[in-house]
């Protein structure tokens, strides 16, 4: 069960999979979602998803799929409403990169995923 407090929280395992598929189609370049059938994850509107590719093209290092080593830093919290992710991205230079997918989720474990933004916080 996913708290409902003012702590953060490591990002639960059984969530771990939809992250990864969603990072998955961002490697691919789909960063509107368009191309990926991706369950109770929200399409990314046509501005996000410039931003992201943006942000990630400024960073300099292309994405990576996301490496076991980013659950160490990656959490969760509770935002009065829906719960707040920031999960490490992995880049070809680095296993566990500065830039941070920002994501809302909706409706307990199996919500709505809804992407806010890729950068460095």
């Amino acid at each position: 069960m996913l708290a409902q407090d003012d702590e953060e929280h490591p990002v639960p395992e059984q969530l771990r999979p939809r992250f990864q598929e969603l990072v998955a189609a961002f490697v691919a370049g789909d960063y509107r979602l368009s191309r990926h059938a991706l369950d109770c994850i929200a399409p990314i509107d046509e501005q996000t998803a410039q931003f992201i590719a943006g942000q990630i093209a400024a960073y300099g290092a292309s994405l990576a799929p996301l490496s076991d080593q980013v659950w160490q830093r990656s959490i969760y919290l509770w935002m009065d409403g829906y719960w707040e992710f920031l999960i490490d991205l992995s880049t070809n230079q680095e296993p566990v990169s500065d830039l941070a997918l920002h994501a809302k989720l909706f409706g307990g474990p199996s919500g709505r995923i809804e992407v806010s933004s890729v950068h460095v916080p």
